[in-house]
Parts: C-alpha cells; structure tokens; sequence
C-alpha cells in the first residue's frame, strides 16, 4: 500500500527554480535513500512533503492516519527548554502518555480522599475511571516508554551524566544525536531522517544501521554516506536539477544502474545522430539532382526525421570539485613518534597514556566513541594543543597540513577571494582564481562573504586552502563533513595520489575503506588507551579492522565474564583466607592442649633425674637431652598462643 506519493511536484524561491514536476511513490515498509549533490533540493523536497514549503504546484500525498517524523539536519537550538535534563526532553515525545500520569495521579489521590471520608457511592465510579486510565495507559505503551527512552539515548552515546545533562549545555552534535533518539523512541509511520549520521561514531552508526535495517514501516534518509545508505535503503531517489528518479535499488546498485542507462542512452543517441545524419545526407543528395520526383523523396525525408521520437542524452551531474595535493619530498622513515601522551581538560581525561610511531606513507584512520579524544589528538598532532603529559615527536623535515572539521580556519568577516589571498599573498590572483574554479568556486561566488557560505561550501573552501601548501603530512578532522558524494570522491581519489603520510580522524566507511592501511581505535579507560589494528586486506578496510577487533575482543574477558571472574577470585581468597584462620585456631588449639602435656613429662622427668636416675650418669644424660627437646617445643607452643 501506498504510504507516500508526490505528483508533479514544483517549488521555485524568486526565479530560482528548486524542484520541477517530481512525482515518485513509496509504498508501506520502504527504505529509500535520497541522493544529489549539495542544493540540488532534497531538504527542500523535505519540507514540502512535511507541509512547512507550500509547492507552486502538485500534491503530496500521505496514507491516512500515518505519522510523520522527520529529523533537521540544522535544528533550532534557540527553542529547547533549556533547564529540562535530556531525559526530561525525550519524555516529551510522548506527551498523551505523560498526560495519562496525571490524570491517573489526580484520580487515585480522589479515590484515596473519597476512601478516607467514606463516600462509597464515588469509589465504585472512580475506581471504573481509574482502572480505564491504566489500560489506555498500558495499551499506549506506557509500562516500557521511559526505559525505551532511556535505552536509545544509551544506543546514541550518552552515558549516565549526560543522560541527565540540561538541554542548555549540550553542543550542536549532541543535541542533533537527542533529537534523533528523540524522534526514533516515537516509532512514527514515515521516518525522515536528514542526515542523520552527522555526529554519530562508528559504533552508534553500526547500531543506527541495525535499527533502520529492521525497521518495520517506511524510512526516507537524505545522505551522503554511501555505505550507510547501502546497508539501510533498498531503494534510491536520485535528484538532479530539480527532477527525480526513483531506482529500485541501494545507493551502490542504484549508481551503476544510473551510469548503465547513460551509456544506454548515449549509444541510441549516437544511433539515432547517424541516421539523422544519413537521411540529411541523402536529402541533400535529393537536391542536387534537381528532378521533380526528387522533391517528393525529399519531402518524406524531411517528415521522416520530423516524425522521430528524438532522444536527449541525460543531462551532465553538476562538476566536482577536482584536487590534487601539492607535496614536498620525502621526509624521515619516523614521522611521528607518541611516548606516553596524555591530555586532560576541565578535570577530565581525555587521552590517556598514548604510544605509538607512525612510519613515512602510512594511512591511518583513527576511531573511537564520541569523547574519546579523537579530534583532541588531530589538534595535539598539529601543535594546536600542548600535552597535558608524555611527548609527540616529529621526524626531520616533516610539514604539516592540517583540516578542521568545524572549517574554524576561516575569517568570517572575509570573502572567499580574501580567505585565499591572505593565506597565499605571494601568490598571483590568476593562480588563486583558477584554485578556486577547481572548488567550484567561479565567478560572483568569490565575493561571497564567508559568514553567508553554507557547511559544504566552507568545506570546500578549507580544502581549497590545503591543497596549495606543500606538506609531507596531512592531518585531516572529518573530511568527509559536508560533503557531496561527488565531493567525497574527488578527495578520495586525491589523497590516494598523496605520496606523503595521511592521518585521518572519519567516520565515513566509505572513505575508511579508499584510505586507510592501519587503524587506531582509542580507548581511554584501557591500559593502552588504544587498539592498534595493522590491515592485512586493504580492499575492505574497515571489515579487516571489526574482524581483528573482535578477535582480540575474543581473547578479552566481557565485563560480565570479568565481574563474575573476580567475583570468583574474591571468593576463592575469602575461602583461602578463612581456611588460614580455621587452621591457625586449630593450630593454638593443639598448641594450648599440648603445653600441660609437656609441662607434666618434664616435672615426671625432674623427678626421675633427682631420685632414681642421680646416680645413673646413662639415663641422667637420656633425661637431659630429652628435657632440652620438650623446653624448646614448649617455648614454640608459648609463642604460637600469645
């Protein structure tokens, strides 16, 4: 059954037009993945389907009683309540549940008063209302809705603090990863996510992709993250200049269909080129033979080619940008040498006891849950940050080019133009122009003050300011951030003709998998504060790097296999312990039983040596010896009881 259609739909913002007659349909349980390049009017398509853009013309349809819940890629911070906990705030998603507390509340207070004052002709009526209200309050999900709440933020990474941190603390990532476990604790009908891996780590997005993949009703994701969208979509809704096609298939397949009917259509277009060629030919043959009977041949010609369904190649993908990294020559075996680094911020510790030597043309992705000091270690790297403890080595002639995920490079109050040439002020217009254009930059765009780009085009533009350094060492923050598909591959392809080193802080599995030669997952609470994961098989980078963690999280003990292992241990030391105390008692206990014994062999043996033993020298020295064995066993008993 059709859950959502769109029929003929156009939208236009002054003369700029944004979508031209799209019409598509999505049926009950589809998962559909939006692509295109950035403005190409997929968030614009959003908002008109959620009914906040009214189109210039067409309908949207959606299935009768379907709830729709979509995630902002840029919410609107300003309109949190900000003393609310995050807990609080998932808490009102379900507000008809919320309400249901409180009128229960009020009713077993009214039960409770009517019960003291002995109105029994109430309780029969309030006891009806109240067992009503727990049922609608049962059946609406009311018995599991707070620790579903509680799960999902778990499931997105926030631990108990930050479970209960006020709304007006939270960062923009974070408050982006609320709103979605907001949004998918409410398990709407049609699920429209903009985005949604911005600001997930890797282990929150394998979650996120288990979740979608399972999702029983129907799922729009606009992404630019190729492997999310294959393992969450089965069906891909390309737009370009403002139409759309709908494929049957993830975003993987779904290209390569793409790129099978362009070549497709480009061959019957050249076919039909010829022909048309052909029969001009043949008409101009026709004339200048000059006969009557000729003009009519000619005429038929003419209608032939007036009748052809004349076919249109598919109209070009807008340009990517195109890079290529300047480099210097080569630099020392040791680029970087890290002994015993830590670094701690506001009391906490961010990075803790660090080592490891990363060798000229290595690839090395770092990983690691969101607060584990990924980016801190990018800025301590570069020489942004100091180390709290331990030391970070560069080897000889190392240069280093650095980019920031959050684009904070870029001077606000200038244009692009500026930005360029302020950073390379030896450099002629002409040359920072034409860098620009490979940026897609051209044109009234390089008067564009930064301060009105958008996150893609600032991207864009840090890039652009990169690629004209000559460096042996590039430092790249999430790359990938902000980026088109197209964008994403230009860089890819760029940095694997880097003959230099590359360390990279990404959670796109994409780019992972066209980079990376070794992996470092961090690890703060562990020993090590990392997992050092050298890569046997590049072509699948990232599977290499999950197979190898969890061999090595094989051989480690699971947190409850520890806590029942010391569990055990504590036990077993208890018991050797009491078994200690057990046999020191009974050892004073003999020791008390055994002293008078001893204590009566040597008065009998006294009496012996002073009576019928004093002449007997023999037996005299028998009884001494034996008195000098008992005197010492005693002395041991006396000091064994003190």
């Amino acid at each position: 059954m059709i859950a959502l259609s769109a029929d003929s739909i156009s939208l236009s913002f002054g003369a700029e037009e944004i979508l031209r007659g799209i019409t598509f349909s999505v049926n009950d349980g589809d998962r559909v993945g939006i692509i295109g390049v950035n403005g190409a009017g997929k968030t614009s398509l959003f908002r008109v389907i959620t009914g906040e853009y009214k189109p210039d013309s067409g309908s949207v349809y959606i299935q009768k009683g379907h709830t729709v819940g979509i995630l902002e890629q840029n919410p609107n911070l300003t309109a949190l309540p900000g003393n609310m906990s995050s807990l609080e705030y998932m808490y009102t998603a379900f507000p008809h549940l919320t309400d249901l507390e409180r009128e229960i509340s009020r009713t077993e207070a009214e039960l409770a008063e009517a019960s003291r004052l002995g109105h029994e002709s109430e309780l029969l009526s309030l006891s009806t209302r109240l067992t009503e209200q727990n049922r609608r309050y049962a059946e609406g999900g009311g018995l599991e809705f707070r620790a579903r709440c509680k799960s999902m933020l778990q499931r997105l990474g926030f631990d108990e603090v930050m479970i209960e941190q006020k709304l007006s603390t939270l960062s923009g990532g974070q408050y982006t990863r609320l709103a979605l476990a907001r949004l998918l604790a409410t398990e709407p009908d049609i699920l429209m996510l903009d985005e949604p891996t911005n600001h997930l780590d890797i282990d929150a997005l394998s979650w996120l992709e288990g979740y979608l993949a399972s999702y029983k009703k129907t799922v729009l994701i606009i992404s630019h993250d190729r492997y999310f969208l294959d393992k969450t979509t089965d069906k891909t809704l390309h737009v370009l200049y403002g139409k759309a096609r709908l494929y049957p298939a993830p975003y993987t397949r779904a290209k390569a269909m793409m790129e099978s009917e362009a070549e497709a259509l480009e061959k019957r277009y050249k076919e039909q080129q010829r022909e048309i060629a052909r029969i001009r030919a043949n008409i101009e043959f026709q004339r200048r033979c000059n006969r009557e009977h000729n003009f009519v041949t000619i005429r038929s010609k003419e209608k032939q080619i007036e009748r052809m369904e004349k076919i249109e190649l598919a109209p070009k993908a807008p340009k990517d940008i195109r890079m290529s990294f300047a480099s210097l020559d080569e630099s020392a075996g040791d680029v970087i040498t890290v002994k015993d680094l830590g670094f701690s911020y506001g009391g906490k510790r961010l990075i803790n006891n660090l080592s490891f030597l990363i060798r000229s043309g290595e690839r090395v992705m770092f990983l690691g849950p969101n607060g584990s000091g990924k980016s801190t270690l990018m800025k301590l790297i570069s020489s942004r940050l100091a180390p709290s403890t331990g030391k970070i080595t560069l080897g000889y002639n190392i240069k280093i080019g650095y980019y920031d995920q959050e684009n904070r490079g870029l001077t606000e109050s200038k244009t692009v133009f500026e930005e360029m040439h302020d950073e390379y002020p030896e450099k002629k217009d002409l040359e920072l122009r034409s860098t620009l254009a490979l940026f897609l930059f051209s044109g009234d765009d390089i008067d564009k003050p930064i301060s009105t780009l958008s996150g893609g085009e600032r991207a864009r533009l840090t890039l652009a300011k990169l690629i004209l350094k000559k460096v042996n060492l590039l430092v790249l923050d999430e790359p990938t951030n902000h980026l088109d598909i197209g964008s994403r591959e230009a860089l890819e392809t760029a940095l694997t003709a880097f003959p230099g080193t590359i360390i990279a802080v990404s959670h796109d599995r994409y780019f992972i998998n066209s980079i990376a030669t070794r992996i470092i997952e961090l690890a703060p609470d562990s020993d090590h504060g990392m997992f050092d994961c050298v890569l046997e098989d590049y072509d699948d980078a990232y599977a290499e790097y999950l197979r190898l963690r969890e061999r090595v999280r094989s051989t480690m003990p699971k947190p409850e296999e520890k806590k029942n292992a010391d569990a055990r241990e504590e036990y077993e030391a208890k018991k050797r312990e009491n078994a200690k105390a057990r046999g020191e008692k009974r050892r004073i206990e003999r020791a008390i039983a055994r002293i008078p014994e001893i204590e009566k062999e040597i008065e009998q043996l006294d009496a012996e040596l002073f009576g019928e033993a004093a002449t007997d020298y023999v037996r005299a020295a028998e009884i001494e010896k034996r008195k000098e064995e008992l005197e010492v066993e005693l002395m041991e008993l006396y000091e064994i009881t003190m």
